[in-house]
Formats: C-alpha cells, sequence, structure tokens
C-alpha cells in the first residue's frame, strides 16, 4: 500500500472519529445546544429590533419637539412645556417622559429647564438641568453656566461658583472662559470664600488680559483686597 493511500486512510478515520464524537456530544447535549442556539438567536434578533426600535422612537420625538420648540421660540414657556389640548400638541414635559431614551428627549430637558426659569420656578429648572446630559466642545458650556447661574439664585453660591469653573473649563477659549471665571469669582465672594475669589479673578487678568471681563475682574479684587 502507498505512502499516500494510507495517509488518505488515517485522515478519513481521524475525520469519521471526529465526527462521531460531535454526534454523541450532540446527542448528549441536545437540549443545551439547541438552548444555546435560540438564545443566541434571540439576542441577535433583539439586538436588531431594539435598534430598530430606538430609531423609530428618535423620530417620532424629533418631529414632536417640533411643535414645543416652536412655541418656546414665540415664548410661550407654558405651552411650550406642557403643550395643548386645544391645538393637539404636546410640550418638552411629554417628550421627556415618553421618549426618555432619545437624544430628543435630552435636549427637551435643557429647553423644560429654560422654560421653567422663565415661569420663575428655579427649583424645577435645576432638576431639568440636572438630568440633562451636557455635550461635549464647546455646546455644552451654556448649559453648564445656566446651571451655575440657577444655583446661585437658589443661594448655593459654593455649588454655583464650582459649576462656573467647570462651565469655564469645559472648553477653555477667549470668550466664554473669562465670563465663567468672573461670574465663579463673584459667586465665591458672595460664599465668603475670598481666597478662592482672587483665584479666578486673577485667572481672567493673567491669562485673558484682552478680554472684557478684565476690567471687571480687577474691580472685584480691589473690593476683595479692602474687605481685608
Amino acid at each position: 500500500m502507498s505512502k499516500k493511500r494510507v495517509q488518505q486512510e488515517l485522515e478519513h478515520d481521524i475525520l469519521l472519529e471526529t465526527f462521531s464524537r460531535a454526534q454523541s456530544i450532540y446527542d448528549n447535549n441536545k437540549k443545551l445546544v439547541i438552548g444555546t442556539a435560540l438564545a443566541l438567536v434571540l439576542i441577535i434578533g433583539g439586538s436588531v429590533g431594539y435598534y430598530f426600535y430606538h430609531n423609530s422612537q428618535e423620530q417620532k420625538a424629533e418631529q414632536l419637539m417640533g411643535q414645543a420648540t416652536e412655541a418656546y421660540l414665540n415664548a410661550d414657556y407654558k405651552k411650550a412645556l406642557n403643550g395643548s389640548d386645544e391645538d393637539f400638541t404636546v410640550g418638552f414635559e411629554q417628550i421627556i417622559n415618553n421618549y426618555s431614551g432619545t437624544e430628543a428627549a435630552n435636549l427637551a430637558r435643557y429647553y423644560a429647564a429654560v422654560c421653567e426659569y422663565n415661569l420663575g420656578d428655579n427649583n424645577k429648572a435645576l432638576n431639568y438641568i440636572n438630568e440633562y446630559e451636557t455635550p461635549e466642545g464647546i455646546m455644552g458650556v451654556a448649559p453648564l453656566s445656566f446651571k451655575a447661574m440657577l444655583l446661585s439664585n437658589l443661594g448655593k453660591y459654593t455649588e454655583s461658583a464650582n459649576t462656573y469653573v467647570k462651565a469655564a473649563e469645559w472648553k477653555e477659549n477667549d470668550s466664554t472662559t473669562p465670563y465663567n471665571y468672573l461670574e465663579a469669582a463673584n459667586a465665591f465672594q458672595e460664599a465668603g470664600k475670598t481666597s478662592e475669589a482672587k483665584k479666578y479673578a486673577n485667572k481672567i487678568v493673567d491669562n485673558y488680559p484682552s478680554s472684557s471681563q478684565v476690567t471687571e475682574a480687577q474691580k472685584l479684587l480691589g473690593t476683595l483686597a479692602i474687605a481685608q
């Protein structure tokens, strides 16, 4: 018998043995194998289903945002927040409650906070802005600054000051950074924390001498020096 034929027969035998073992494993664990396969099918199917469901929810939320945003731009903050039964429109509050996992609902939280502020309720405005997911980059600066203002309005000056600092350093630039540093310095002054107030006023003078806030920062430093 040639070596080639012997090799072929050995390989054939190995294949048969491997198949036999696999068949035996399958026969002894048929329920487990089928169950595992079914679980994988359900996981994959569920993931695909969730993807399409999420996209559908996002589209619906974005459509409804148009109605609420129109009222917001017209300064009808109550209608923007709660919608109108007469006009069959929904507001930011309904979008937040019914489409909570969408990007549109996240944006609605920010708009709802501004609406509550304009309606005179700083506490509700703060609750909404606390639930808002702040975006990276320059787009996140204004919401943080707004949150700091709400905290200041509620007399939480230290927390306000720290939030202003966060806003200043969220995306450093020659415009929003010195503005928020100055607000932080003023809030620290209100909190009775003179050294922190000086620190951020000096940051403006030293690092942003051409900013429109430098004069106010210098005045604050003078006031703080006299007060000691």
